[in-house]
């Protein structure tokens, strides 16, 4: 019996008493995961040291990886879907970046010193994004966003940053819920997402304090929501017209072409962040854009904002990102790989109107959010205890049937995976409707 079949009919019609089995099945089926998660408890707050990859009752431990496949300690294998939250996009065994990588190891590591390959790489980045004249490497997007809105603060002599509602811009810069006690200190007025009158009005009242409007042209960890480009226009009108530094999140959204949804709409920000995936998943970010603005980091300047960081140029990840640019991520395998992406989103809402039930599914290309309620999803909400219930119910069902999504829901694709993948997990959700439909009434 396959582990789909173990979603052929319906088991329960409660959905406490679905979730009760369902996380009984998960823990039977894992016991080395759970005894890692006990010793772990010992030396780390609640086992974990990555706060997003804590999920009860207790998380998956993986051993290893190969293409777009998993395996855990307990021997379970996996398709991968998760895409570790879209910075694997190549994968965890493309041979031209496990080269890269062998090869600068083998030239020596921390060398304190410049190198070829950053202003190689730097040029590619350039080339590609049409905002980035000039920029800078991090160590993440996390980085990239704080420093990203510091230099437009010194360059506006403004303090204030207008931000979305539910927007997530790395572990100091979150806004789901309307903030974080963990964020940077900046004074922050939130904006509804794709709401254009009621955040122009924003805008046009803090005017005069506002440094710099940042938001993903696509909310990524908010639920896979596009912003309209109606809405990212107005933003770029609102934005040059009171002197503010409009700033695109791309860590995630920049997978979708060869520069990103900016390209893709024809609107250019200011300043754009990158992240991970980038450096073919090596620990980085970016940020760049505008040379007036940029410029402020020129060291040669008396006056320069200070911006350092010992892995800043690090050669693992100049080395790996010059090949993953350069050479792999190109303009016809970044249209390819959104196209699939498209295809398989469509496929996966054809099945939710197939059985009728409260599910879609939203996102552009390669990224793709489930969500279990009927009307259109234009901006982050406030999700019931039973849209929770649902979701929770169906990463288990999901990982029961050897599929390995975000605990919330999110698949990002990475290039490794192909027709086969994308029909197994059409399959699955198709399964997992069958299965669920008494309880997915309830949303």
């Amino acid at each position: 019996m396959s582990p789909l079949d173990t979603l052929a009919a319906p088991r329960n019609t409660d959905l406490d008493t679905a979730l009760a089995e369902a996380r009984e099945s998960y823990t039977a089926a894992r016991p080395k995961s759970a005894a890692a998660y006990e010793r772990a408890k010992q030396v780390m707050p609640g086992g974990n040291t990555r706060s997003t990859l804590y999920y009860s009752p207790f998380p998956t431990a993986m051993e290893s990886g190969q293409g777009c496949y998993l395996k855990d300690i307990d021997g379970h294998d996996y398709l991968d879907l998760c895409g570790e939250y879209t910075a694997g996009i190549f994968g965890h065994s493309e041979a031209r970046i496990l080269k890269a990588i062998e090869g600068a190891i083998g030239r020596g590591l921390n060398l304190a010193a410049a190198g070829e390959r950053e202003s190689v790489f730097a040029g590619i980045i350039c080339a590609r994004f049409p905002s980035i004249e000039l920029v800078r490497f991090t160590n993440s997007g996390t980085e990239a966003n704080l420093f990203a809105f510091s230099a437009a603060r010194a360059f506006t002599g403004r303090t204030r940053l207008l931000a979305m509602n539910g927007g997530y811009h790395g572990g100091m810069m979150t806004f789901v819920g309307g903030g974080s006690a963990v964020n940077a200190p900046f004074p922050v007025t939130l904006a509804p997402y794709n709401d254009i009158e009621a955040t122009r009005a924003l805008i046009r009242e803090h005017k005069d304090e506002l440094a710099a409007i940042l938001l993903e042209p696509m909310m990524g960890s908010g639920g896979c929501i596009p912003a309209s480009r109606e809405f990212l226009q107005m933003l770029r009108e609102e934005a040059t017209a009171h002197g503010i530094v409009l700033t695109f999140d791309e860590v995630m959204t920049s997978r979708h072409s060869a520069g990103g949804l900016q390209k893709i709409h024809g609107i250019t920000p200011d300043l754009t962040t990158l992240g991970k995936y980038i450096a073919g998943g090596m620990s980085f970010g970016a940020f760049g854009g505008r040379a007036d603005i940029m410029g402020m980091y020129d060291p040669a300047n008396p006056k320069a904002l200070p911006h350092g960081g010992t892995f800043n140029n690090n050669v693992l990840s100049m080395s790996a990102g010059v090949v993953a640019m350069g050479e792999i991520f190109t303009e016809e395998t970044s249209e390819a790989l959104r196209a699939r992406g498209d295809a398989l989103r469509d496929a996966l809402n054809a099945v939710c109107a197939k059985h009728r039930v409260p599910m879609q599914f939203t996102g552009i290309g390669s990224m793709i959010q489930p969500h279990f309620r009927r009307e259109e999803v234009l901006r982050p909400y406030a999700s019931s205890a039973t849209e929770d219930g649902l979701r929770e119910l169906f990463f288990l069902d999901l990982m029961a049937a050897g599929i390995y999504i975000a605990r919330r829901g999110m698949v990002a694709m990475s290039l490794p995976v192909g027709d086969a993948e994308c029909a197994r997990y059409v399959a699955a959700v198709d399964a997992f409707c069958a299965a669920r439909k008494p309880l997915l009434g309830e949303a």
